[in-house]
């Protein structure tokens, strides 16, 4: 069974989200980056479907109650997201997250002013099917050089969770390995959340590879110093954001795999949604490129897939496809060069290309055989005159 999540099955599937950035510190250092994080992944949920709780700088006192919200809200919802960026820390092999206003004088402040992540497992298990935790966390120590405090056994970042009873449908995804820190991020988002708001929204991707590719982009933009880790005990695929398509866009003739003949007519995308809501949730979706300025069919690029990167179109396009282009086609068929199923050259290509500049979103519609992210790189290169 795949549990598919989408805002076209949101009569059929429920799926609640909450979301809470803290920066605004008081007794502990400020952070730059948390709330910029959390309110741009609480928007990005939303355009997906997701009802979403969320808070930003909250207290102790203001925590709870939006918990208590969440938890109302939560009951009986097939797939249960928290996402959380800010102080975290661990003491005892238990793992706590700080609202803005935590003292933690002593271990006994531990029960009054931080928020238990035991406690949050707890809420988002309230007759849930899926229960998916995202924990941009441990961007330091939040008591290093205080000398007010008195624990016994704080370790660094957050420790590792064991899940309860099998804790089976569950997923946790940390920003880095367990007893490790997390980088902060010199942009408007964290390494972490970077690469979330680049990968939640792919199409008809298991979250399982959506894990993969979030990982790969963080240790790419850490220089190998952060790799966030996951443990899962999904029994099912959860796909985020399945859509259903009838064909991708391929240019030129194609060999029919039933009859051996080049006959097939070249499919056209559908039409992209007329509701500038929909358009704009679409648009914000778009991955976005490693490298910047012009793109030329012969020269190398970094379009930030590690498959990718280095390589030019013309190079690309000699290799093998990324993925099927049509769901569920079996791989004997497309795990062959490029352009020995597709007509793609220069000249192909451009035409293809401009689809993608005169309708930036229709990149969004189906998995490229080579990715999204080559798509928009299509788009540019067109939009340059496919130089």
């Amino acid at each position: 069974m795949v549990l598919a999540a989408s805002s076209a099955n949101s009569a059929e599937q429920r799926r609640v989200a909450l979301v809470l950035g803290n920066a605004a510190y008081t007794n502990v250092p400020q952070l730059k980056n948390p709330v910029n994080d959390a309110k741009a992944i609480a928007e990005r949920l939303t355009g997906m479907g997701f009802e979403v709780v969320s808070g930003f700088d909250l207290t102790g006192a203001e925590t709870q109650a939006t918990m208590s919200k969440f938890a109302r809200t939560v009951r009986g919802a097939d797939l249960a997201l928290f996402f959380y960026a800010g102080h975290g820390l661990q003491v005892s092999d238990r793992n706590y997250l700080l609202p803005v206003d935590a003292k933690l004088e002593d271990e006994t402040s531990l029960d009054f002013e931080a928020i238990s992540f035991d406690f949050i497992l707890r809420q988002l298990s309230r007759e849930t099917k899926v229960r998916l935790v995202f924990l941009d966390a441990c961007r330091d120590n939040p008591l290093a050089g205080r000398t007010d405090t008195n624990f016994s056994d704080i370790g660094n970042g957050l420790a590792e969770v064991q899940f309860k009873d099998g804790g089976n449908g569950t997923l946790i995804a940390f920003a880095t390995g367990p007893n490790e820190a997390a980088y902060d991020g010199a942009g408007p988002n964290s390494p972490f959340s970077s690469a979330l708001l680049d990968h939640l929204g792919d199409e008809n991707v298991p979250l399982t590879t959506v894990m993969t590719r979030i990982t790969g982009d963080v240790f790419k933009a850490t220089a190998g110093k952060q790799r966030p880790w996951v443990n899962s005990s999904l029994t099912d695929d959860v796909i985020l954001n399945p859509v259903t398509e009838s064909t991708p866009l391929i240019v030129g003739a194609a060999d029919d795999p039933q009859t051996g003949t080049g006959d097939v007519a070249r499919s056209v995308e559908p039409a992209v949604p007329t509701d500038q809501v929909a358009i704009n949730a679409l648009r914000a979706r778009i991955p976005k490129l490693e490298g910047t300025g012009p793109i030329s069919f012969d020269k190398p690029f970094d379009f930030g897939e590690p498959e990718l990167d280095g390589k030019s179109i013309a190079a690309l396009i000699q290799g093998k496809p990324r993925f099927p282009p049509v769901e569920g086609l079996d791989k004997s068929i497309w795990d062959t060069q490029c352009t020995s199923c597709h007509s793609w050259t220069q000249a192909t290509l451009c035409e293809q290309a401009k689809t993608y500049d005169k309708l930036d979103v229709s990149v969004m519609r189906l998995e490229h055989p080579l990715g999204t992210r080559f798509k928009v790189a299509l788009g540019r290169w067109a939009h340059d005159g496919c130089k």
